[in-house]
């Protein structure tokens, strides 16, 4: 493993206005390097026009010292229009972004939105051509583990590269907002196969990646925390696909999969809310959900159309990206040789929910091996030791990560519940 990336994903990488400040500060150094030149011209012809005065100093040392800071000035100028132009890029894809989320519940916001960056990209020829140059390079970096494996290039470049194409002209590895599950999921029952009392929260993100259900058949573990002021919050963990079953006993199986991807209720999803009602979460009750792989798409559809208030969420190899509020967190984990997060197209430009998410990217398997057969990136344990890796890292997002683990740690009780789900009828 190697590369670990942590950021708020999206091609943005700074906020507009930021830069904008950025520039304003270079340019008022600029403006100093400028006096500083007027003045060094000025000590210039004086000493030139004082007789006997320029054989007590080196002019000609003065004259370079006020070309040099003619060029800082210069350079500084230089810099400051860059950032500036860079900023209004930022802002013109965050606005197209932006625009195209709103088209699908607030078509008149999305225009006066699409307005502004038509604006904005004619004030520069450069702007549009640079949003577009940003964008596929962040999309091709998102899947530069896909193509070039020397030992399966069949594999990488022909079927793992297909998915990549399915996120990016599919237009489902994104949900956007006003999107709901259609249709009617299959039947399922759902029964309580283990219980316990943990003696703390999770520690981290591996910590809760590695929190899964154990038992055997289990898909869903809720653990219940309760607060000293009587308060209560829910932590749900789902597992991944367990069956390249079609329709069978398994809700988290192929059919689901399919189900969820293109927009319609599924088994598992259903089973996920049966297991939290089991669980005695209410709506309105904060559940705050690990989910691996297809449970990726249950989570996204738990925060953004369930009755639950999902703060949190900790995704680790999903298929779809949500669109979040600014007051939900949500951290994910993509491996860029994995073709399921491919199928997320990237994700979004402008990316997601609070300023405390993030993206925690990097190859699963960085080697050319046979074992990329088994997409061994996608597997659970590849993303705990990516998981492992981001905890141990310094950086202060992961810091703040650890704040809501704190924060759980400090319930009187916890009760984990672990359930097994099946179709039936």
């Amino acid at each position: 493993m190697t590369g670990l990336t942590i950021d708020h994903g999206g091609a943005i990488a700074v906020d507009p206005d930021a830069l904008r400040d950025v520039a304003r500060r270079i340019e008022g150094v600029a403006s100093r390097y400028d006096d500083a030149r007027s003045a060094l011209m000025r000590a210039y012809r004086v000493i030139l026009d004082t007789p006997g005065f320029s054989a007590q100093v080196d002019t000609v040392e003065l004259w370079s010292s006020g070309q040099r800071v003619a060029r800082l000035h210069s350079e500084c100028q230089k810099t400051a229009t860059s950032t500036l132009l860079m900023a209004d890029t930022y802002e013109y894809v965050e606005l197209r972004a932006e625009a195209e989320m709103l088209s699908h519940t607030d078509p008149s916001t999305a225009q006066r939105l699409t307005r502004r960056a038509d604006r904005l990209a004619a004030s520069d020829d450069r702007i549009a051509d640079m949003a577009e140059q940003l964008i596929n390079e962040w999309r091709a970096g998102s899947f530069e583990g896909l193509v070039g494996n020397i030992v399966t290039p069949s594999l990488y470049d022909d079927v793992f590269g297909t998915a990549a194409l399915v996120g990016l002209t599919s237009g489902f590895g994104k949900v956007v907002p006003g999107e709901t599950l259609k249709g009617t999921a299959d039947r399922v029952s759902v029964a309580p196969v283990k219980t316990s009392t943990p003696t703390g929260a999770p520690t981290g993100i591996a910590g809760a990646l590695g929190r899964m259900p154990v038992t055997s058949g289990a898909q869903i573990a809720v653990e219940k925390y309760s607060f000293a002021d009587g308060s209560t919050k829910y932590v749900a963990y789902l597992k991944g696909t367990q069956s390249v079953g079609w329709g069978g006993k398994e809700p988290w199986d192929l059919k689901s999969n399919v189900e969820l991807y293109t927009e319609q209720d599924a088994a598992s999803y259903q089973a996920t809310l049966d297991a939290l009602e089991a669980a005695g979460a209410q709506p309105g009750d904060e559940v705050d959900v690990v989910a691996h792989s297809q449970s990726g798409m249950i989570t996204a559809h738990l925060a953004m159309e369930s009755g639950f208030d999902v703060q949190m969420q900790i995704t680790a190899g999903s298929p779809v990206e949500p669109t979040l509020d600014d007051d939900q967190t949500i951290i994910q984990l993509r491996h860029t040789d994995d073709p399921v997060p491919a199928l997320a197209g990237g994700g979004s430009p402008e990316g997601t929910g609070s300023a405390d998410s993030i993206v925690i990217s990097t190859q699963g398997n960085p080697g050319d091996t046979p074992e990329d057969w088994l997409v061994d990136a996608h597997h659970l344990d590849t993303y705990i030791e990516t998981a492992e890796e981001a905890d141990a890292s310094s950086d202060p997002r992961i810091d703040a990560a650890d704040e809501f683990w704190r924060e759980l740690d400090s319930a009187e009780v916890i009760e984990r519940t672990e359930y097994h789900a099946e179709r039936v009828g």
